[in-house]
C-alpha cells in the first residue's frame, strides 16, 4: 500500500508563525493569505494539517500554552501568596512589552472583534484563561491553609481579580502602554495581597522571569 506523502513543513515552526499572526491581528483579522504566507505553506497543506482556520488557532493556542507552562511553574513556585501575585504581575508587565513578541496577550488579542462565523473563538480563549485562573486559585487555597492568607480571604475572588488585572494589562499593552505603565498597575494590584502575619511588606519591584 502506498504511503501518504509526508508533510514538507516543520509543524512547530509553522505554529509559531501562525501564533504571531493571530496575536497581532486577532482571529478575524488574520487572513488565510497572511497565515499561509507566514507559515510557508499553501492552503491545502493548512487544511490537511489542521482541518480549518479554527483548528489552526486551537493548535496555535496549544503551542502557546506549552510555551507558557514554564512561566506558570515559576509563578506558582512563589513562597507566599503575595510572591505568587508579584511574580505573575511583573512578569506579565515584562512579557507584554517585550519587543520580541507582539504587544499584549494572545489569549486576549486573539478574540477581539470576532464576527459572524467565529462566535466560538472568544469562548475558546476564555476557557484557556480560566485554566490559568484555576491554577492560581488552587495555589491560593494552599496559601490560606498554610496561614499565608487570612482565613477570611477568598482564593477564588483573588484569582479572578488577578485574571482580570492581567487581561487588562494585555489590553493596555496592545494600546501602546509601556512597561513602566504596566508595572504601576502591578504595584497597585499587589495591595490586595497582604504580607504574611509578622512579615514586613517589601517594596514591590520587578522580579526575574524565565524567557517564555
Amino acid at each position: 500500500m502506498a504511503m501518504g506523502r509526508p508533510r514538507s513543513f516543520d509543524k512547530d515552526r509553522a505554529l509559531d508563525e501562525a501564533m504571531e499572526v493571530f496575536w497581532r491581528h486577532g482571529y478575524d483579522g488574520a487572513t488565510l493569505a497572511e497565515l499561509t504566507k507566514a507559515m510557508g505553506i499553501k492552503p491545502p497543506s493548512l487544511y490537511a494539517a489542521f482541518g480549518s482556520k479554527e483548528g489552526l488557532l486551537k493548535a496555535a493556542l496549544d503551542r502557546y500554552a506549552q510555551k507558557r507552562s514554564e512561566h506558570m511553574r515559576y509563578v506558582l513556585a512563589g513562597r507566599t501568596a503575595r510572591e505568587v501575585a508579584e511574580r505573575m504581575l511583573f512578569s506579565i508587565a515584562d512579557s507584554h512589552t517585550d519587543p520580541a513578541n507582539p504587544p499584549g496577550c494572545l489569549l486576549v488579542q486573539g478574540g477581539l472583534a470576532c464576527g459572524a462565523g467565529s462566535e466560538n473563538i472568544p469562548f475558546e480563549l476564555a476557557a484557556r484563561r480560566a485554566q490559568t485562573e484555576a491554577e492560581i486559585r488552587e495555589r491560593l487555597v494552599l496559601a490560606r491553609s498554610a496561614g499565608d492568607l487570612p482565613d477570611e480571604a477568598d482564593p477564588s475572588a483573588l484569582a479572578r481579580f488577578l485574571s482580570a488585572v492581567t487581561a487588562g494589562m494585555g489590553v493596555l499593552a496592545s494600546s501602546g502602554a509601556d512597561r513602566e505603565a504596566l508595572r504601576e498597575v502591578a504595584r497597585a494590584a499587589l495591595c490586595a495581597f497582604p504580607a504574611p502575619p509578622g512579615v514586613a511588606r517589601p517594596a514591590a519591584q520587578a522580579v526575574g522571569r524565565p524567557d517564555a
